[in-house]
């Protein structure tokens, strides 16, 4: 068969570089994120021009209840460099009026990649200095480290520290009378936005002087904030400033956190080695420099979810906004963990998440606030089938037994409360024995984008996704009560029940399933990617020659470089650009914009239907390419649907990288 992918030639990337030619073209600069993560949630992020454009950018954005309650406490610091009398700033800002001050891209010669950890060299006639960024794991710190090159001549380098306090949801607006609380230090300055805020520790390593000030700079622009419709304007506090003096080959380190002063190491070269170690360590299991990158990428979404002194592992669902979710946790968990060898993560994470099973329901999602500050959401029918998924996936590869023993019983519950009924309508139709899901106003599979009381998607019925994965939860169940001394009988007797009424999904006018069957109006035969999973997660729910037809509509119509079309370009609903307002951005979040997890289930598609590996890994050829554009190291969340596929939404999704890193190794 033919693929409508683009043929891009396969590279490997040891680093990754962005050229001068980008660094110093600011449209295309601004389009250019970097990210760092410290394994709680919290993060550092920017343009590598250092122009914030998102509200969600931050030097510090520290995650006070990991791993939520996330908080912007550095947005920035602004580096001026003063050598043989001149002066060169090299910070970018955008203001409120477009205005761009200071131009210091120009003198951003390249920025070069290490697995995660970006580097940003600055070159002008008689100098040249090197910014290195990393976190922490484990603590909201960040290291921002200077190097001058030993070529260059003496400098002087003062540092301008731009803070607020706020929630990385939000914009905040300064005024006159708010003044940050400042303490000196010897080797920094603790400063506390306000009585009651987390106080953040900038530390120099070595000591430098710093110059109290206490100006607010105003109404800087936030240029992605206010293309989505959102508020997009805020004020930073310039407390003071850090200076000091470097000699050629010399280097000076901020330690920005919100930890105690104690808990920092305050040896810079130990922590950039532990850093180092890190991704040396979590890379050892790749088979190529794609799937290093892939396994980099990757970590930074597996974090900690602390509950009552406990903690246990979780899932980013991306970043920059997402917590963690329970649907994009368990797709994610395969590639994320057990291709990478993090089998005792992979054992945290199914074990937290089945502390908040509730009426046979797996969490939709956790509050950004907090589990203490709001409640838990359920609003899925699909994330505690996936559950099922990731659950037989870790045992293939650990043959965990004993977790197995300590799971089933909450497996029981789950199967039960669905036959007889659960929230939001989810329940077994005794006619059939298919899975009935939805009630209007509420949004229950993975296309879930709802606007005010609008759900885009609604998709209420028999969806074909959700009956595929209720027929692996009864075909697994049955044997792992076998393995456990329980009767098979009730999960068997079940799953042939689906599997003989799975007929009902064909849809042969069209050569391919109906997305939903049995809703308020009848049936929808939408072309949509959904169908894919009833060839992906099952070998017997559709026969070879429908397969095969689903297959080829699918490639025909759905499949882009970069992951599969939410609906065909055919359709009267088809939205092709991601752009707009909120409103408008959900309308077309399913209904035509590419998402790069689906390209997994199309390469399970596709090897089992075809069984050719050198072609399905054709249809993964340009995410290598991508990794040098949008995220910097990482890979999008969704793309539009018409050439060039621009990347939009997340710059790094956990469900992206991981799908592409599982159908990578399926391939191979």
């Amino acid at each position: 068969m033919t693929f409508c992918v683009l043929l891009i030639p396969l590279y490997t990337l040891a680093m990754i570089t962005i050229p001068r030619e980008i660094c110093r073209d600011l449209s295309q600069a601004l389009t250019r994120e970097w990210i760092v993560t410290n394994g709680l949630g919290g993060y550092a992020s920017s343009t590598i021009t250092g122009a914030n454009t998102r509200r969600y950018h931050g030097l510090l954005v520290a995650a006070l209840k990991p791993p939520a309650a996330r908080t912007v406490m550095l947005s920035k610091l602004d580096e001026e460099v003063e050598v043989s009398g001149s002066i060169y700033r090299l910070g970018t800002n955008e203001y409120e009026s477009g205005t761009i001050y200071p131009e210091g891209y120009l003198f951003l010669d390249r920025v070069e990649l290490d697995g995660m950890i970006p580097t940003f060299f600055y070159r002008a006639a008689s100098f040249s200095l090197a910014k290195t960024i990393w976190m922490e794991q484990g603590q909201n710190t960040t290291y921002v480290r200077y190097a001058l090159d030993a070529s260059s001549e003496p400098i002087q380098l003062t540092l301008l520290p731009l803070c607020t306090f706020r929630d990385f949801h939000t914009e905040a607006r300064g005024s006159l009378d708010w003044h940050f609380g400042v303490e000196p230090r010897e080797d920094g300055v603790v400063l506390t936005a306000f009585p009651g805020a987390t106080p953040l520790h900038l530390i120099a390593q070595p000591a430098a002087s710093y110059v109290q000030l206490d100006l607010w700079y105003w109404r800087f622009r936030h240029r992605v904030e206010q293309e989505r419709g959102l508020d997009w304007v805020e004020d930073l506090n310039l407390p003071g400033l850090l200076r000091a003096r470097l000699q050629p080959g010399e280097s000076l380190t901020v330690i920005a956190t919100a930890e105690s002063a104690a808990a920092v190491d305050r040896d810079v070269a130990a922590a950039y080695q532990r850093a180092q170690t890190r991704q040396s360590t979590w890379t050892s299991a790749a088979r190529d420099d794609f799937e290093k990158q892939l396994f980099l990428a990757g970590d930074q979404f597996i974090v900690q979810r602390r509950v009552d002194q406990v903690s246990l592992h979780t899932v980013i669902a991306g970043y920059h906004w997402f917590g963690d979710w329970g649907r994009d946790t368990m797709i994610a968990l395969e590639g994320l963990t057990l291709l990478t060898g993090r089998f005792a993560q992979a054992r945290d994470i199914l074990l937290a998440f089945s502390q908040y099973v509730d009426q046979g329901m797996l969490p939709n999602r956790f509050p950004d606030a907090g589990v203490d500050a709001a409640p838990v959401e359920y609003n899925t029918a699909d994330a505690t089938l996936w559950y099922f998924h990731a659950i037989d996936r870790y045992l293939a590869a650990t043959q965990d037994e004993a977790l197995l023993r300590e799971l089933f019983p909450v497996l029981e519950s789950i199967v039960d409360w669905h036959i007889r009924g659960t929230r939001y309508d989810i329940h077994v139709d005794p006619a059939d024995g298919l899975l009935y899901a939805g009630q209007p106003g509420v949004q229950l599979t993975w296309m879930d984008a709802k606007a005010g009381d609008w759900v885009v998607t609604p998709r209420i019925g028999k969806p074909v996704e959700i009956n595929a994965l209720w027929y692996r939860a009864l075909r697994l169940m049955a044997p792992w009560a076998a393995r456990l001394g329980k009767s098979p009988l009730t999960y068997s007797d079940l799953a042939a029940r689906v599997r003989a009424s799975f007929d009902r999904f064909w849809y042969a006018e069209g050569g391919y399933l109906y997305d939903v069957i049995d809703g308020p109006e009848g049936s929808d035969a939408s072309l949509r990617p959904n169908q894919l999973f009833a060839l992906s997660l099952a070998d017997d729910l559709v026969p070879p020659d429908r397969a095969k037809s689903v297959l080829e509509v699918v490639s025909r119509f759905l499949l882009t470089p970069y992951g599969l079309r939410s609906l065909s370009p055919h359709d009267p609903n088809y939205h092709s650009l991601y752009q707009g307002d909120q409103r408008a951005r959900d309308g077309a979040y399913h209904q035509g914009i590419v998402w790069a997890w689906l390209i997994g289930a199309y390469i399970d598609a596709h090897l089992r239907v075809y069984g050719d590996r050198a072609q399905a890994r054709v249809a993964l050829a340009a995410f290598d390419k991508h990794l040098s554009e949008a995220g910097i190291g990482t890979l999008s969340e969704i793309f539009e649907a018409d050439p060039p596929f621009r990347p939009v939404g997340c710059i790094a999704q956990a469900w992206s990288i991981a799908e592409v890193l599982r159908a990578w190794r399926a391939s191979g």
